[in-house]
Formats: C-alpha cells, sequence, structure tokens
C-alpha cells in the first residue's frame, strides 16, 4: 500500500509539472487560437484544475501504475499509460466536438497526442524513480 500511495504522490508531482509547462505555452499559442470564438476565462478555474489532477492521477495510479508496478515494467507503464492518456484525452475532445460548435479538429488531435505523450511518459517515469531511485 506504501508503493502504491507514494507513487501516486510521484505521479501526481511529474504529471502536474510538465502539464503546466505545456499549457504556460500551448493556451497561448495554440488553444486559443485554435479555438477562437469560444470564450475562454483569463485565468484558470484553479479549484477545476486540482480536482481534475487528483482524479486524473488517481486513475492512472490504480488502472495504470498498480500492474506495473507488481511487475516492475516500466515498458508496461509506457504503453498502457499512452493509451490511458488518448482514450482519456479523446473522451474530452470527441465529446467537446460533438456538442460545442467551432471546436477545432487540430486541439482533438493535438491535444489526444499530447494526452498520450503526458500520460505515458508520467508513468513510465514514475516507475522508473519507485524502482532504481527510491528501490521500493
Amino acid at each position: 500500500m506504501k508503493v502504491i500511495l507514494l507513487s501516486f504522490v510521484i505521479v501526481s508531482i511529474i504529471f502536474l509539472i510538465i502539464d503546466v509547462i505545456w499549457l504556460s505555452f500551448a493556451v497561448k499559442n495554440f488553444y486559443k487560437p485554435n479555438l477562437a470564438g469560444i470564450p475562454m476565462l483569463d485565468k484558470p478555474n484553479l479549484v477545476a484544475g486540482i480536482i481534475f489532477y487528483l482524479i486524473y492521477t488517481m486513475g492512472l495510479t490504480l488502472i495504470i501504475l498498480r500492474p506495473a508496478l507488481y511487475s516492475e515494467s516500466i515498458f508496461l507503464a509506457l504503453w498502457t499509460g499512452i493509451v490511458f492518456g488518448v482514450v482519456a484525452y479523446a473522451t474530452y475532445n470527441l465529446t467537446n466536438m460533438a456538442f460545442i460548435k467551432n471546436w477545432s479538429i487540430n486541439v482533438v488531435i493535438v491535444d489526444m497526442i499530447w494526452g498520450g505523450i503526458l500520460t505515458g511518459f508520467s508513468s513510465a517515469a514514475t516507475i522508473y524513480v519507485t524502482k532504481n531511485i527510491l528501490n521500493l
């Protein structure tokens, strides 16, 4: 149980840091231009953001990291993390495309790719840190 909880903390930190770096660039340079005409907040809703990160990394820990920890497989964490990320980000983006006028196909494609890369890397890095640096 200790390893699972520690993995949750590690993946949350890794995921958050990388996503904040991405969003600090992408909101202004990619999302706003591609979602022109769709109202966006000037500042993000931090409570909603924190809730998202907690729920997402909890799901990631239970569904992806737990099996990868038991098998001690960075590769398993990487490829299942990629799939998890693509599916989660596809759910969001394709639902938006189905119901929000002018939702950009560019956003759908880039965001799904980003979700896969971010989630796969965060998962693999968490297994690496847990097994090779912390020796758990």
